[in-house]
C-alpha cells in the first residue's frame, strides 16, 4: 500500500490514468491536457471555457509560424484535435478567437521561456533503468535533503546534481527534495513563482534531464521528493485567466490570486491540478510531492480538492506497483491534514511541522520577532500580550526550551491554545497521530530565505549550537530534512532572488519584501532581489568541507545519521517516547523506549542531567562535544554511584544506548 491507511472506500483513479495500468510501461496514456504523441503524430487538447474559438499554431524549427489548425469543441470548454505528422520537438501555440499566440496551460515544455511557444514531449522517448525501486515503504524511512537545483551547484542544472547523489548516500540522505522546478520568468527564481506548472524549468536543463536526475537518485537508493505549488501561480507569464476561471476574487492569498477550487467552473481547475500531482509521478517517476502552503489553499466544498488529490495519488501509485507519498507544508498545526479521507481528513502522509524549528531557533539564538514571540513568550496568556509584556533574552531562551519539550512531546506547540502573535486560541491536539507523519528540521529554504539577509544557523550561533541544533532534529523521533549545505555549516547565505523582465513587478518585490521584514526589525539593507549577484551568494560553496569546523560538523552528521538508521529505536514510531526537563536549567532529555537516550543541554552553563533508571546501565554512544567533532570531549563525566547522571557543557548532546550486560 502506499498510504499508512487505507480509505473505506475505494479512491477515484486520477483523471489522467487508465482503467489499468502495468508497474512499467511505456509512458503513453490515454489524451490528457496538453500535447499527447500518438502513433501518427500528436493530439492537443486544451481546456478553454472562455474562447469561442481555438486554434493550434505551429512552428518551424526558426520559430516562424506555419500553419494555424482549428481544434474541434467538445464537452464542457474542452477543446482537441488529433494533428498526424506532428512528432516531439515541434513548438506549437494556442490562438483564443483569433487573438494573440499563448503557450499551453499545460505545456511540457517551454523551451523559450514562459512567453514563447510550447513544444511536444514525448515520455516514451526516455530509457529508464529504475524498474526495480519501488519506492521507500514509509515516511519513516525517509532521511529528506532539501535543494534548490540553480544554488546547489555551480552549473545550477538537474545534470550537474547527480554528481553529489553518491556523497548523500553516504551522509545518510534516503530521499532528496526538489524545490519546484514548473518553468518560471527569467533563469532564476525560487520556484514559487512558476506558472508552467507542467514544464521543468530550462534553466535547469528542461523535462529529458529531470528524468536523469531521478533514474540516477533510485539508481543511489534515494527517492525523490518533488516540491509542488497549488495555491497560487505566478504574476509573469500567466496567462491562465485567458483559458478559463482559473482564479476567484473571494479569497486572498499573500502571494497571488486565490485558485478558483470551488467557485463555478472550478471543475476543470480541479483537474488541471490533480492531473498534474499524476503527470509527476506518473512521468518522472516521483516518489512524493511536497505541496506547498496548503493553508492558502481555499475550498469549501463538499469534497476537498486535496482529498481528492491524495486519493487519486495514492490509487495511481497502487497501479503502477510503486509507493508514493504525499507531504504538506501547512500553517494551521491541524491533525486533519495527516488523517485519512475515510477519516474526513485530508489524506496527507506527512506534513512540515515547524513548532520544533521555532522552538530551538529562539532558544539558540533569542530572537522573539515575529512568529518567534510564540516562543519566546511560550506559556503567555492572553493576558500577556506580546506587544507589552517585556522579557529578557534569558527569559526568551527558558520559554523557548519549555516550548521544545512540548514539540518534541507532540508536533504541535499550540494544540488549542493562545498564541501571543497571533493573539488568538490556535490549533489542536496531534494526540495518537504517529509521529512519522511529520517532518521536522532546524533549518530550511523558508526560515532561511525569508530572512532580510538569508542568513544560515551557521552565521548566528558556534559551532557547539549548530551540533546540537543537528542533534535535536536527528533524535526527535520524527521524519527528519536537512536543508542543503546544512551538514558541513555552509557560511554563505540563501537569499530570495527573481529575475522578472517586468518594471513594475520588479518594484512591487523590492517593497514587498523590505515590508515584509518590518515585522522582525533587522537591520541593514535587504539584499536586492533581481540583482544576479544576489543569486550567486546563493550557490554553495563545498570546498569549506574540507577545512575545520565544517569538516568535523560533516563527520557528526554522518555519525549521526548511520546510527540512526542502526537503532530502529530511532526511528519515528520505533520506540515509545518519552520526553521531559527542566525548562529553567535549560536541559531535555528524550528517552525511547528502554533502548536509548538523548540529553540536551541548550544552557550556556554545564548541568547535571540525570539517566532514567533501567535495568543494567546507560552506555555513551555519541556526544557532540567529542574532539572528532570539533569539542573539547569533556562531556562524558559520570555523576553518582551508578552512573546516573551526565554531566553536559554548555549547548552539547549525548546519546545513550541500554548496556544490559
Amino acid at each position: 500500500m502506499t498510504s499508512t491507511s487505507t480509505p473505506e472506500r475505494a479512491a477515484p483513479r486520477c483523471a489522467t490514468t487508465p482503467t489499468t495500468t502495468p508497474a512499467r510501461h511505456d509512458g503513453r496514456r490515454r489524451p490528457t491536457h496538453g500535447a499527447t504523441p500518438t502513433a501518427d503524430g500528436t493530439r492537443f487538447t486544451v481546456w478553454a471555457p472562455h474562447a469561442r474559438d481555438v486554434a493550434l499554431r505551429l512552428y518551424d524549427t526558426r520559430g516562424d509560424a506555419l500553419r494555424d489548425v482549428p481544434l474541434e469543441p467538445l464537452d464542457r470548454g474542452e477543446f482537441a484535435i488529433d494533428v498526424p505528422g506532428v512528432r516531439a520537438g515541434a513548438d506549437y501555440a494556442l490562438v483564443l478567437d483569433g487573438g494573440d499566440a499563448l503557450p499551453d496551460p499545460a505545456s511540457r515544455w517551454q523551451p523559450r521561456g514562459v512567453h514563447g511557444p510550447s513544444r511536444v514531449v514525448d515520455p516514451a522517448a526516455f530509457r529508464w533503468t529504475d524498474a526495480a525501486w519501488q519506492g521507500l515503504a514509509r515516511p519513516a524511512d525517509y532521511v529528506i535533503y532539501e535543494l534548490h537545483v540553480g544554488t546547489f551547484t555551480d552549473a545550477g542544472t538537474f545534470d550537474a546534481a547527480i554528481a553529489h547523489l553518491a556523497e548523500l548516500r553516504a551522509l545518510g540522505v534516503t530521499a532528496i527534495e526538489i524545490m519546484p522546478v514548473a518553468e518560471f520568468p527569467g533563469d532564476r527564481n525560487w520556484g514559487y513563482d512558476g506558472v508552467h506548472l507542467y514544464a521543468p524549468s530550462r534553466a535547469y536543463g528542461g523535462p529529458d534531464a529531470l528524468r536523469r536526475l531521478v533514474d540516477a537518485a533510485h539508481a543511489h537508493g534515494i527517492a525523490v521528493v518533488l516540491d509542488v505549488v497549488y495555491n497560487h501561480v505566478g504574476p509573469e507569464g500567466n496567462y491562465l485567466e485567458r483559458f478559463g476561471p482559473y482564479f476567484t476574487d473571494r479569497y486572498q492569498t499573500p502571494w497571488g490570486r486565490a485558485v478558483n477550487y470551488d467557485g463555478p467552473g472550478a471543475d476543470g481547475v480541479r483537474r488541471h491540478v490533480i492531473e498534474n500531482a499524476c503527470y509527476w509521478v506518473e512521468e518522472f517517476h516521483v516518489d512524493a510531492l511536497r505541496l506547498d502552503a496548503i493553508h492558502g489553499i481555499y475550498d469549501f466544498g463538499a469534497r476537498h480538492v486535496l482529498a481528492e488529490l491524495t486519493d487519486g495519488v495514492h490509487a495511481l501509485a497502487e497501479s503502477l506497483g510503486r509507493r508514493v507519498h504525499l507531504i504538506a507544508e501547512s500553517d494551521l498545526s491541524d491533525p486533519r491534514v495527516v488523517r485519512p479521507t475515510s477519516e474526513h481528513g485530508l489524506g496527507f502522509d506527512a506534513q512540515w511541522a515547524d513548532d520544533l524549528h521555532h522552538a530551538v531557533h529562539v532558544a539558540l539564538t533569542g530572537e522573539s520577532a515575529g512568529y518567534y514571540a510564540d516562543f519566546a513568550r511560550y506559556g503567555s496568556s492572553h493576558a500577556d500580550n506580546a506587544e507589552t509584556v517585556e522579557t529578557t533574552i534569558d527569559e526568551c531562551r527558558g520559554r523557548a526550551v519549555a516550548a521544545l519539550i512540548a514539540a518534541l512531546r507532540a508536533p504541535f506547540v499550540y494544540d488549542g491554545r493562545y498564541a501571543p502573535s497571533r493573539d488568538r486560541v490556535f490549533g489542536a491536539s496531534a494526540e495518537g497521530i504517529p509521529r512519522e507523519r511529520f517532518v521536522v528540521c532546524s533549518q530550511n529554504h523558508d526560515q532561511i530565505g525569508n530572512r532580510a539577509h538569508g542568513d544560515r544557523l551557521a552565521t548566528l550561533v558556534g559551532l557547539a549550537q549548530q551540533k546540537l541544533a543537528a542533534a535535536i532534529v536527528l533524535l526527535s523521533g520524527y521524519v527528519p530534512m536537512l536543508f542543503m549545505g546544512e551538514e558541513y555549516g555552509e557560511t554563505r547565505p540563501f537569499q530570495y532572488f527573481v529575475s522578472h523582465s517586468d518594471a513594475d513587478l520588479v518594484h512591487a518585490v523590492r517593497e514587498g519584501r523590505r515590508r515584509e521584514f518590518a515585522e522582525f526589525a533587522w537591520s541593514g539593507e535587504v539584499p536586492d532581489p533581481v540583482d544576479e549577484a544576489t543569486f550567486r551568494r546563493s550557490t554553495l560553496d563545498r570546498s569549506v568541507r574540507r577545512r575545520a569546523p565544517h569538516a568535523q560538523l560533516q563527520a557528526l552528521y554522518r555519525d549521526l545519521l548511520a546510527i540512526r538508521a542502526r537503532e530502529p529505536a530511532l526511528r519515528p514510531d520505533g520506540a515509545r517516547v518519552r520526553v521531559d526537563g527542566d525548562a529553567d536549567r535549560g536541559w531535555v532529555r528524550v528517552t525511547f523506549g528502554d533502548a536509548c537516550c538523548a540529553v540536551f543541554n541548550l544552557g550556556a552553563e554545564p548541568r547535571v542531567v540525570p539517566l532514567p533508571e533501567i535495568r543494567g546501565a546507560w552506555r555513551g554512544i555519541l556526544s557532540t562535544d567529542d574532539v572528532a567533532y570539533g569539542g573539547a570531549g569533556a562531556t562524558c563525566v559520570r555523576e553518582g554511584p551508578r552512573g546516573d547522571a551526565v554531566r553536559l557543557a554548555p549547548f552539547t548532546a549525548e546519546l545513550f544506548a541500554h548496556d544490559d550486560a
